[in-house]
């Protein structure tokens, strides 16, 4: 299969993964079609964490985690007020800091080059996909010329689907659902059927529809039950 139908179907998968394992178990298929070292995303959070999924090894993520190097790393820090793709040569590994992360990194096995894609989402929400390599500088020049878009690319997909299971990341609707629509979503959250819920609200199931289906579209949501997860997830109804 040529290289592009398999990216291509690289980026279905990651549209179609139920959770951030699967996106990780993807990642690992990213990793050996372009033949890098590593490929891993990960998002800052509002208590200044870091979650994400990679193909990193559990012990350099558990070492990562304890030395709460997201303070130091040059990656989150250089890329945080970027807009186009970073290479990792052009960051600040000055620091006493920052050179002691680098050993240490490459101790684990990360390899000497990186490549990172910032992205952004709503609410303030800040991630950064990577890839690291171990070749030299005129490889490495090759390889960024020749998956720059492609990376980019499987960046914005991969924040894309995380958002959809990361709650705290998760924008309000533009427009706030109105008491009617909230309660209507919420006895269907409830399990309730549609003429039930619409004999509870003392309406028509044509009146109900119509809330339900103005709730459905400040939501963005596919369809009913769509529209039921993701009014739980922000918080508008109870689960």
């Amino acid at each position: 299969m040529p290289r592009r139908q398999k990216l291509n179907a690289i980026l279905e998968m990651i549209e179609s993964s139920a959770n951030l394992e699967e996106i990780g178990a993807v990642m690992t298929q990213l990793r050996n079609l372009i033949e890098v070292d590593h490929v891993f995303y990960r998002w800052v959070d509002r208590s200044d964490g870091m979650s994400g999924c990679s193909t990193l090894p559990r012990a350099w993520q558990d070492r990562y985690s304890e030395m709460g190097y997201h303070r130091v790393d040059p990656v989150v820090i250089g890329c945080y007020k970027a807009v186009h793709p970073v290479d990792w040569r052009d960051l600040d590994w000055s620091s006493r800091l920052a050179a002691a992360y680098r050993r240490d990194a490459l101790a684990f096995g990360l390899g000497n080059q990186g490549f990172s894609v910032p992205v952004r989402g709503p609410s303030g929400q800040y991630a950064v996909f990577s890839i690291t390599k171990t070749c030299d500088d005129v490889s490495w020049y090759k390889f960024t010329r020749q998956y720059c878009r492609d990376l980019i690319l499987v960046a914005h997909y991969v924040n894309r689907r995380a958002l959809d299971f990361e709650v705290s990341f998760r924008a309000l609707p533009e427009q706030p659902l109105s008491m009617r629509e909230t309660e209507a979503l919420s006895l269907l959250a409830e399990g309730h059927s549609r003429a039930r819920a619409a004999e509870t609200l003392e309406i028509s199931e044509h009146t109900l529809r119509v809330y339900i289906e103005g709730a459905r579209g400040k939501l963005q949501a596919q369809n009913t039950t769509h529209a039921v997860a993701r009014a739980i997830s922000m918080g508008l109804i109870a689960g």
